[in-house]
């Protein structure tokens, strides 16, 4: 799956924005699916300014109707239930509506916001208005497998399948909760693939990731939560908040032999807002193997300093404010691939401030060539 080239917010940012999409489908429900009511928009701010939008999807053009909402395009279920074939279902009982397609499902609701194959996601709220519900384009359409382009002299959206590798995911959880604290680690197990042993190699290593992570984050908010507790012990005035320790995993490429995804582990012990450690992992479905950087690139020997030029260029296009200068990148550098591009990314304060989140800078691979 690809995604857009731009910072990644913080968790608190992405909770915000998933307490945004609670309020829509437990006000509106997801209106012209399945016979469900009318509903006025569930968020009065914005109001969706909705129009028909040039889209080409697998190379053929219609118009649909869509929206832009602080520079983030928006497009009606409807839509991709009529032109993408992605199914689109609505559970009055529950306001819960699933969407399914290419070995997905979706769900969104008021309780979990949206979850893929398991996997609870953050990102900006679905809307409802004049009885129709608008979600996040690009999100939802990487989410499912799409490569989403953009023809800025005709405006135009383009949408196509990616041709992914043959397999399938679901979410298995690692979860501790106690008096003001709590743990959850997601992590993918992989199915269907041809290759049964690298598949076993794969899951295993997946698996003990998330097993040492989570006992590294359990260690960590327990020691916090014996400690604010002795705090408020000796301040009855004050009410520290719980802490907690939350791990999920983006799937970013699925294609041409190679799995890369990444988990993001937040923690939050106390303060103003917690900290999130990015951890990726690029797996060669032949072998089982992790990929270095170095192969990714496809053993290029001038590799990192293709990857320093183009960060240097991207820092200055995207007028980044920088708490100390950038010179050049490590060897073994983290790094993540997202559709035909190595991704490597700066760290919540490495160069730029917390609001910045973790600025990714997408190479394409065909620049190692």
């Amino acid at each position: 799956m690809a995604a857009t080239l731009k910072a990644s917010n913080s968790i608190l940012l992405r909770r915000a924005k998933i307490a945004a999409l609670a309020a829509a489908l437990a006000v509106g429900g997801l209106g012209g699916i399945g016979g469900a009511e009318r509903a006025d928009a569930a968020i009065s701010e914005p109001s969706l300014q909705i129009s028909a939008r040039p889209f080409a999807i697998d190379g053929k053009k219609v118009y649909l109707p869509a929206a832009i909402v602080e520079g983030e395009s928006y497009i009606g279920l409807r839509s991709l239930n009529d032109r993408l074939g992605i199914g689109t279902s609505w559970d009055p009982k529950t306001r819960e509506t699933t969407l399914t397609g290419r070995g997905r499902t979706m769900q969104l609701s008021p309780a979990s916001g949206y979850r893929l194959n398991g996997e609870r996601l953050y990102a900006s709220p679905a809307y409802v208005q004049a009885g129709s519900t608008f979600v996040p384009l690009r999100f939802v359409l990487e989410s499912f497998g799409y490569s989403i382009g953009y023809d800025a002299p005709t405006k135009t959206v383009s949408i196509a399948p990616i041709a992914e590798n043959q397999l399938a995911w679901q979410s298995e959880q690692i979860t501790h909760v106690a008096s003001k604290l709590s743990l959850t680690v997601s992590y993918p197990v992989l199915s269907g693939m041809e290759n049964e042993e690298a598949q076993a190699k794969i899951n295993a290593k997946l698996k003990s990731e998330a097993e040492r992570y989570a006992a590294t984050g359990r260690q960590t908010i327990e020691k916090a939560a014996k400690d604010n507790a002795d705090a408020e012990k000796s301040n009855p005035d004050i009410d520290i908040p719980p802490v907690e320790f939350e791990g999920f995993y983006t799937i970013a490429n699925n294609e041409a032999g190679l799995l890369s995804l990444y988990a993001d582990y937040y923690v939050y012990t106390g303060g103003a807002h917690g900290g999130t450690q990015r951890v990726p992992y690029t797996f060669d479905l032949k072998t089982g193997e992790l990929l270095s950087l170095k192969d990714v690139a496809g053993g290029s020997s001038d590799y990192v300093s293709i990857i320093d030029r183009a960060i240097q260029t991207q820092i200055k296009e995207r007028k980044l404010d920088l708490l100390t200068p950038f010179k050049s990148i490590d060897a073994d550098r983290p790094f993540f691939l997202r559709h035909g591009s190595v991704v490597v990314y700066f760290e919540q304060y490495e160069y730029t401030p917390y609001a910045a989140g973790m600025p990714e800078f997408a190479v394409p691979l065909s620049a190692f060539e």
